[in-house]
């Protein structure tokens, strides 16, 4: 597995310690997890969008016509 160093705030990084602590999973463990969550949900938003706007195009055409 590849290592990333990033940098933050100590009192961000405190957080996440206290949160992985009482999740019993390792700092890198929430991270990973936070970062999928993150990225599925971008995902979703730009599914969301693109489906709207196509919704969008349909309903325009339909009342165009």
């Amino acid at each position: 597995m590849a290592k990333v160093l990033i940098s933050m705030k100590e009192e961000f990084l405190e957080e996440i310690d206290a949160l992985a602590e009482e999740e019993h999973r390792s700092r890198s463990e929430l991270i990973r997890e936070a970062l999928r969550l993150y990225m599925r949900s971008r995902q979703r938003a730009l599914l969301d969008r693109r489906q709207t706007a196509s919704q969008a195009q349909m309903i325009e055409s339909l009342l165009l016509d």
